[in-house]
Order: C-alpha cells, then sequence, then structure tokens
C-alpha cells in the first residue's frame, strides 16, 4: 500500500530542486531562498497553472524572480499576461485574463469602489513614483493652471497627482491641464516642455535624471506623506483567491521571498531581468533595485495603506465607499498573517 508520506517527501525534493535552481541562478546560497515548511506546504496547490500580468517596469522584479519558487511550490506552468499598452493590468485581471497582478496601491481603492473584483493580499514595497517639475513647478501646488501629463485618464498614474493635488488644495478636475500619453511619448513631451509636469515609474525617473531633464517635485521614496505607504501591492482575482487558497497562499510566499531576493542580491537579480529580457535599461534597473525596501512588507502596513489611499480618493470626489467597504471588499491579509508566523517576521 503506497504511503501518503512518501508523496510528501518527493514533493519536498522537487520543491529544494527548484529552490536550489533559482539559487544557482543568482549565485545565492541555496538556504537564503529554500522554502520553509509549513501546514499549507504539505499539499499541492488546486490548480497548477498560474498567470501574472507584466508590463516593462524592473519594480515588479520579484513576480519574475519568483518563478523557480513558484514551481517548486507545485506549478507546472507560469504565464506572464502582457497588456497592451492603454489598457490597465487591473482590468485584465479582473476580467480573468490574469490571476495576479502587481498593481499601484493608490488605484486599488479606486477600482474596488468601482466595483472590480479584485484583492490586495499583501505589500510589497514602497517609493516607485516620481513627480517631475519644469522650472515653473517647484512644488505640487505651482501645477495649479500647468499642463500634467501622465498615461491614461483614472489610471494609476492620473489617480496618484490627482490625490497629490488634492492634499495641497489643488482641484484635480478644474485646476490643472491633463494630458493623456503612453510614458515614452509624455516622457518626451517633458523633455522637450511641451508639458510642465510628468509622473514618472521605473526606470523612467532614473533616465530623467540620467539626462538632466527637470527637477523631482515628489519623490514617495522619501517625501511624507507617501514614502510612509506602499507603493506596490499583489493583488489577485478575488475567484481565484476564494476557489483556490492554497495556491493564493503558495503564490504570496513566493514573492515574499522573491522580494527578499531583490533586496539582498539586486545586481544578480537585474543580471537575470536583462538575460530573460524582461528589463532593457539594465544600468538604470539596477539603480532602482538598490533603492527600493523590499523588506517594507515586514514594517509597513497593508491595511494602513488602502486605508490611506482610500481616504484621499474620497477627499478627491473620486470614490463613494468608505474605507471600511473598500477593505471589506477589496483585501485579504490572513495569508500574509499567516506568512508572517512560518516565515519568522
Amino acid at each position: 500500500m503506497k504511503d501518503d508520506r512518501d508523496d510528501w517527501s518527493r514533493w519536498e525534493l522537487l520543491k529544494g530542486t527548484a529552490a536550489i535552481a533559482t539559487a544557482g541562478w543568482l549565485g545565492l546560497r541555496a538556504e537564503d531562498v529554500a522554502a520553509q515548511p509549513s501546514r499549507a506546504s504539505g499539499q499541492l496547490p488546486e490548480i497548477r497553472s498560474v498567470r501574472f500580468t507584466t508590463y516593462p517596469a524592473a519594480c515588479i522584479a520579484p513576480q519574475w524572480v519568483a518563478e523557480d519558487l513558484l514551481r517548486g511550490e507545485g506549478f507546472a506552468e507560469v504565464a506572464y499576461v502582457e497588456v497592451p499598452d492603454g489598457q490597465l493590468t487591473i482590468q485584465a485581471m479582473a476580467a480573468g485574463r490574469a490571476d495576479f497582478s502587481i498593481e499601484a496601491a493608490p488605484a486599488i481603492p479606486y477600482y474596488v469602489d468601482a466595483g472590480l473584483p479584485v484583492v490586495a493580499l499583501t505589500g510589497l514595497h514602497t517609493g516607485c513614483f516620481e513627480l517631475f517639475g519644469n522650472a515653473g513647478a517647484k512644488s505640487v501646488r505651482d501645477l495649479l493652471g500647468k499642463r500634467v501629463c501622465v498615461t491614461a485618464e483614472n489610471d494609476e498614474r492620473h489617480l496618484f497627482v490627482a490625490i497629490m493635488l488634492t492634499h495641497v488644495g489643488v482641484n484635480p478636475s478644474r485646476d490643472v491641464r491633463w494630458h493623456f500619453r503612453p510614458s515614452a511619448e509624455g516622457m518626451q513631451l517633458f523633455a522637450d516642455g511641451k508639458v510642465d509636469a510628468f509622473l514618472g515609474f521605473p526606470p523612467d525617473p532614473q533616465e530623467l535624471r540620467a539626462r538632466k531633464i527637470g527637477h523631482v517635485i515628489v519623490n514617495t521614496l522619501t517625501d511624507r506623506p507617501w514614502s510612509n505607504y506602499f507603493c506596490c501591492m499583489l493583488t489577485a482575482n478575488r475567484a481565484f483567491v476564494q476557489h483556490y487558497p492554497i495556491a493564493t497562499k503558495c503564490v504570496v510566499r513566493s514573492l515574499l521571498k522573491a522580494a527578499a531576493v531583490c533586496e539582498t542580491e539586486p545586481a544578480r537579480v537585474v543580471q537575470m531581468l536583462a538575460a530573460k529580457g524582461y528589463e532593457r535599461r539594465s544600468g538604470f534597473a539596477l539603480e532602482l533595485l538598490k533603492q527600493l525596501p523590499y523588506g517594507g512588507w515586514r514594517a509597513f502596513s497593508p491595511d494602513d495603506t488602502l486605508r490611506f489611499y482610500a481616504l484621499r480618493l474620497h477627499e478627491a470626489g473620486l470614490t463613494k465607499s468608505s474605507p471600511q467597504k473598500i477593505l471589506a471588499q477589496g483585501a485579504d491579509w490572513h495569508f500574509l498573517n499567516e506568512l508572517k508566523k512560518e516565515l519568522r517576521v
């Protein structure tokens, strides 16, 4: 008669092999990334494939670093769903085209309020976005009457600048002139002096500084109150979380472990991203990874983050739901809380 413990032993061996593969790729010690056995880790995920939205941004490196760790958890297929420029990753995930997406925290309450079936699971880090201005815009308040360029109406960049404006008493709907352009085009408009401000997302801010174009008005890594809250958060399709809780926990575990690798070995992570074609601007990506606090998930509160941005969006007249309703419908921290115990955080 076959003993289930034999299957468990073989399963642990497979997990260890995948973890060691990741360690070998990055030149790390296997014990630095090997999965810590837990009650949940004794079970295979209910589904053997998992899909992430993907877009060219070095800050989402943990989802790429996590690929071998996810296979070690039992996923036979790890897929990345590219979302065309002008479309929103969170909407693609909500529509079922992907299971997970790393999303900007300021936008999550907006889309939960709009009824999208998405759930935030954990924060990953702070400090992605930087708002650049020209010589006539030295502060957010100086944007009154100015031309502000973001990627699309009601996307994360538009919402983020809108709450920054509201925070200093500028009405985002009537007091600025919005220009909606794809990121590369918007950055060129700013460089050419055709707009007064541009919200950059990695590695655009690093490139603007290297080219000595404009100056930083707000750096969300260092400037309060934005630096006190997560910038990027792991979100999931609500149906996936409800139907596949073991798989969901495996994904959260792998992403947190991958974030630790990004924190401790940024140079090797950038080498991997370049080799796999995920990031072409390696120098800027390395600068970013060295700065971002990927260990922030241990210290910052994802609950406080969503509550803060839900309040700011409500103040800007962009949402109707209370923070309590946003959190009840759009957040699930129990996977994170369990993993903090397992990972001894």
